[in-house]
């Protein structure tokens, strides 16, 4: 049984690729850009927002002066379409409270930006199920980077050598941001990315639904 789970948010607890696109392609939209298909953001998320910026935003366009623009439009027009429509992934809210009456410790580890993490959090989820909810801050290196999980660890007060603590997500940035702090990885089936990204980065366990990542958690 796992005790302590960390999980990604973009992707594995929340759907939120519409809202991101959508608001992605408003940006661009408003340049004279290019837009995307929605298949498209499924690979340009994952690596925090200033990331996603720099891809949407065609190549000849991408000086600093530029995509600093395009990262404060986004951010705003973001922020004002981030509901629209986002939800849970089918039984996430219930597996969430499942794994709480059981004790499970749980975290939000992202790389969405810190304000935006918490926000959408605690707007589709109780927030008092997560010990931490803790998105992209300054200074911090985004994921696959180990610094930001080990701060996390650190603050919850576990050990990565435990081998009670499961970081669980759907890319292989997340399969990466576990091995490179120690951690095994529960890849989930219904994000953004596929099995076969998974498998390939390592992830030590996949999830088709809830019900499988319940029974990986608590060694059913």
């Amino acid at each position: 049984m796992y005790t302590t789970v960390l999980f990604d948010l973009d992707g594995t607890l929340l759907n939120t690729i519409d809202d991101l696109a959508d608001s992605a392609n408003r940006v661009c939209a408003a340049h004279g850009w290019p837009t995307h298909e929605v298949a498209q953001y499924r690979y340009f998320v994952g690596n925090g927002i200033p990331k996603l910026v720099e891809r949407f935003t065609p190549e000849p366009a991408r000086d600093p002066a530029t995509l600093a623009a395009a990262l404060a439009e986004f951010d705003t027009v973001y922020g004002a379409h981030m509901y629209d429509k986002t939800a849970p992934y089918p039984g996430m809210p219930d597996l969430l409270a499942r794994l709480k009456a059981k004790g499970v410790r749980m975290a939000v580890f992202s790389n969405k930006a810190d304000k935006f993490a918490g926000e959408v959090v605690t707007r589709y989820f109780d927030p008092n199920l997560f010990e931490i909810i803790r998105g992209a801050r300054p200074g911090v290196p985004t994921k696959p980077a180990p610094e930001g999980t080990r701060a996390l660890l650190q603050h919850l007060g576990v050990d990565a050598q435990s081998g009670t603590v499961l970081y669980v997500g759907d890319s292989n940035v997340d399969v990466a941001t576990a091995h490179n702090a120690g951690l095994p990885c529960c890849g989930v089936l219904w994000g953004f990315r596929t099995r076969q990204e998974l498998q390939q980065a390592g992830a030590e366990y996949l999830a088709a639904d809830t019900q499988e990542l319940e029974r990986v958690i608590l060694g059913e």
